[in-house]
């Protein structure tokens, strides 16, 4: 039996979907009646709602280990889509307890349970800058605890480093590096929150840009990767670099709205960036921060090789897959 960790969101949702599609047994943990609904609601979208009876639903807090050991009852293999995504201060303690003793509490449990593999869904934000000489950043690019990183960059590194260390004591995993995920439905969850905003007529774009991928590639290349012999490698998920203009224009077209058309200088966000901060300490929640304007500026480029010669997987263009979205 397969158990799905974040059953309930973009990516654990899809994975579900395809498993049960192919007649797979699993089990999917959830926490709220409404976030199962949700997933009735994708299977709709996708024309499979009589698969949705095939799940078998449980109930369970990955924090809470007494009712995970419950969830790892007869079960094989495990993918660990657990991820609480924000980039406001005032989530650290948030962040830090899901991703980071979240997962150890999952990579733990793997290992009291003789788990066959686990597969762990992390972020290109765990990865390094590209290498002196280097153009593209790869799996092999080394991050800098120097550097400024986010908290929810930190917390997904540190969730990483503890399903390595449970693989440095047997458990045999993979992790797999997306981009920002794009995917029908959770527009206002996580990544997907760009394109209610774009529905919204947000004004301002930037020239910055960075990696982007279809939730039914991750979907898909987590899935073939868990089934095969690779052990102990992480994999980049990144369909193409867009720029925040492109990615919003693609999506523009494809809702009928009018894209933004007013570009935002560096100048502009290290001012609202700051102003966010004054804003914060009087209980406004905070939605710029100092990497999230670098990021808005800057465009990183990702090398997406090693997955495409491990599992021989090409990756659907970005405007493809949104154009011919429902």
């Amino acid at each position: 039996m397969i158990l799905v960790t974040g059953a309930t969101g973009l990516v654990g949702s899809h994975i579900v979907f395809h498993l049960v599609s192919q007649d797979q047994k699993v089990r999917a943990l959830y926490k709220t009646e409404a976030s199962k609904n949700k997933v009735l609601t994708l299977f709709k979208h996708y024309k499979k709602e009589h698969l949705f009876a095939n799940i078998l639903w449980f109930e369970a807090d990955i924090l809470d280990v007494s009712q995970l050991e419950k969830a790892f009852q007869s079960i094989d293999f495990v993918y660990h889509c657990v991820a609480v995504i924000s980039f406001s201060p005032k989530d650290e303690a948030i962040l830090r307890k899901v991703n980071i003793e979240g997962t150890a509490n999952v990579v733990n449990l793997c290992l009291d349970f003789g788990i066959k593999k686990l597969c762990h869904i992390s972020s290109i934000a765990t990865l390094g800058d590209p290498k002196i000489g280097e153009t593209k950043i790869t799996e092999e690019s080394d991050w800098n605890p120097e550097a400024y990183h986010s908290d929810y960059a930190i917390t997904k590194f540190g969730a990483e480093m503890e399903v390595w260390r449970a693989y440095q004591e047997g458990l045999k995993v993979v992790v797999v590096n997306p981009g920002v995920i794009l995917g029908p439905l959770f527009w206002t969850e996580g990544s997907g929150d760009i394109y209610q905003k774009v529905k919204d007529k947000f004004p301002v774009y930037t020239t910055g840009g960075t990696g982007f991928v279809s939730v039914v590639d991750v979907a898909s290349c987590a899935i073939q990767l868990l089934e095969s012999e690779i052990v102990g490698e992480r994999f980049i998920l990144v369909s193409e670099t867009l720029s925040f203009e492109n990615i919003f224009k693609i999506i523009a077209q494809k809702l009928n709205v009018k894209s933004p058309k007013i570009e935002a200088k560096k100048w502009m966000t290290t001012i609202a960036w700051r102003l966010d901060v004054l804003f914060g300490v009087f209980g406004k929640k905070r939605f710029l921060t100092k990497e999230m304007v670098h990021t808005l500026h800057h465009i990183d480029y990702f090398d997406t090789s090693k997955v495409e010669k491990a599992i021989g997987f090409r990756f659907e263009k970005i405007e493809d897959y949104i154009q011919r979205q429902d």
